[in-house]
């Protein structure tokens, strides 16, 4: 199986385009070690030819164009089979209007996340231009899957849906208050993604928004060589020590890296071999190589995922 990052910033990227913090104001000046990255999505393939994309970032475009594998190979065509949705914040989905110029479109999601795209959206119109034009294969929690090519081939992948803690899109919860139902959260709202390559057995955990690390989190985790976890941000307080909100990491429904009863802590036991950080905010101190931080971060045995990491994966872990 191979894995590309096409993005690993949290919402708005880094730098953010109205965020004056240390490391925004440093990677906007250059001639530092931060290297500037876009949104989170990541592009998975069992043979480097058909690829699904791991959410659609709002900068998907020009995702696509860094990639080479990505771009098209005719007049009118895109090696790009579908697109997974873990949840349906905005850095999730937003791509998906952007990819609206007549292409056939399977989008993987659970009934949750496409209702929240779909319903009420008059922007989704761009993507039903055509019978058929964007088709949405569900994802259960706790069912394996296969992911399938056009004319519903094999892709060598399945997926199942592992149920994270977290929360509603802030734009559905907002949606109550103007007298919209959405109801309480669900198990449906956010979710990891374990792939499976069938052929060489590799498994891949994307885990890219987590509220608290349970042992059904650990458990999922455990079966896949390589995990993808949420890094967004380091302590719970950092936006506000920092002066830049008053909410914690934990009221977005992120558990922060270095808490004690943080990500660095509740995966210190956990067998999978290779583990990296992404879904990283603009003011995470791991951005910064030479942070103590991102030290205590390699010497758990992490590492920080970056835009462009490229990595091959099969049963025994990194090929």
């Amino acid at each position: 199986m191979r894995v590309r990052v096409l993005g690993s910033a949290a919402g708005g990227g880094f730098p953010q385009w109205n965020c004056g913090c240390p490391n925004c104001r440093e990677v906007r000046a250059g001639g530092s070690s931060l290297l500037a990255r876009t949104q989170e999505s990541v592009a998975v393939s069992a043979d480097g030819e058909h690829w699904f994309l791991l959410n659609a970032s709002p900068e998907v475009r020009a995702q696509i164009e860094s990639f080479p594998a990505l771009h098209p190979h005719g007049p009118r065509h895109s090696p790009i089979a579908g697109i997974l949705l873990t949840n349906g914040d905005l850095d999730h989905c937003l791509g998906l209007l952007s990819l609206r110029e007549s292409q056939r479109l399977s989008v993987y999601a659970t009934e949750r996340v496409r209702h929240g795209f779909t319903e009420n959206n008059v922007l989704y119109g761009t993507l039903q231009r055509f019978p058929g034009h964007t088709s949405w294969p569900g994802l259960e929690v706790g069912k394996e899957i296969e992911l399938r090519l056009a004319g519903e081939r094999p892709s060598g992948l399945t997926v199942e849906a592992i149920a994270l803690p977290g929360q509603a899109p802030l734009h559905l919860k907002a949606a109550i208050h103007r007298g919209h139902e959405w109801g309480e959260p669900h198990p449906e709202d956010n979710v990891g993604l374990l792939i499976r390559d069938t052929r060489r057995g590799a498994t891949f955990a994307y885990f890219p928004g987590c509220a608290r690390v349970t042992p059904a989190v650990l458990e999922a985790a455990s079966r896949a060589q390589c995990l993808f976890f949420d890094g967004t941000f380091w302590s719970d307080d950092e936006l506000i020590q920092l002066g830049l909100g008053e909410r914690r990491a934990t009221d977005m429904a992120h558990v922060p890296i270095g808490s004690p009863a943080g990500s660095l802590a509740a995966f210190a036991s956990c067998p999978v071999p290779a583990r990296w950080f992404i879904h990283i905010n603009n003011t995470n101190p791991i951005l910064r190589e030479d942070s103590a931080e991102a030290r205590v971060v390699r010497e758990a045995g992490w590492q920080v995922a970056r835009d462009g990491l490229d990595l091959t994966l099969d049963r025994k872990g990194l090929a």
